[in-house]
């Protein structure tokens, strides 16, 4: 896959760690971007956060990415993609939406979100759930306002000072969530244990298993969407 160049048209941090880039092609873009996929700068794998209609796009860069973190605005960077399959939203057309994310999770699930605002008549209730290890770590806080339509709910593992939300696994906020477990299909981006821990609770809601779709963080970095069979078989 041919390279294409890119300018770094903005830069945000999102935590201590990790930071948004704003990336417009500088001539022939790559090809459409869908949520839930990845492009690749100096060989490392970066979720796609933000999909702007120009052909642009936003990824999340973690510090030890490298030039895709530290980068300035002006820059110029090689990009290769798009990678993976995407969260197929589609798919859950006239479905309550449930949307779980834990810590950089929450962006690869961010386009996908902003997808289910913008079009609100084609979905049913959508809820975004948001865990992160702690408070420092926890992205979009400020962000949430900026969904209207959705319910939102923040939990951390370890509260600080100042921090008088929810605490605990991110599958405890479940019991805030408004669906129905016949009728919704869950988006799922943590690290394995609480994928496994969150997709358990569902089943036992009684969500289909073919309703939920994962996508694992691994090593810290979100992986390719994927149904929950998948994963579960290749544990057996």
């Amino acid at each position: 896959m041919n390279p294409a160049p890119y300018r770094v048209n903005a830069r945000w941090p999102e935590t201590p760690a990790t930071a948004t880039v704003r990336l417009d092609p500088v001539g022939e873009p790559l090809p459409g971007f869908v949520p839930g996929q990845f492009a690749r700068i100096g060989g490392r794998s970066l979720p796609v956060s933000a999909l702007p209609t120009n052909g642009g796009l936003g990824v999340t860069a973690r510090r030890i990415d490298g030039p895709a973190y530290t980068t300035r605005i002006g820059d110029r960077l090689e990009l290769t993609g798009p990678y993976g399959s995407g969260w197929q939203l589609e798919k859950a057309l006239g479905h309550d939406l449930l949307i779980i994310a834990y810590g950089i999770g929450l962006a690869t699930l961010r386009p996908l979100i902003r997808d289910a605002v913008a079009d609100p008549r084609a979905y049913g209730r959508l809820n975004v759930l948001i865990g992160a290890p702690d408070p420092s770590t926890l992205m979009a806080r400020h962000e949430t306002a900026h969904w209207p339509t959705a319910l939102t709910a923040l939990t951390v593992d370890c509260p600080g000072p100042g921090w008088y939300g929810a605490a605990g696994p991110v599958h405890t906020l479940l019991s805030r969530a408004h669906f129905d477990p016949g009728h919704t299909t869950a988006f799922l981006c943590a690290p394995r244990h609480l994928l496994r821990a969150t997709a358990q609770q569902l089943l036992r809601h009684g969500l289909p298993p073919d309703r939920i779709v994962t996508g694992s963080l691994t090593d810290g970095r979100p992986t390719a969407p994927a149904p929950i069979r998948t994963w579960e078989e290749s544990d057996a």
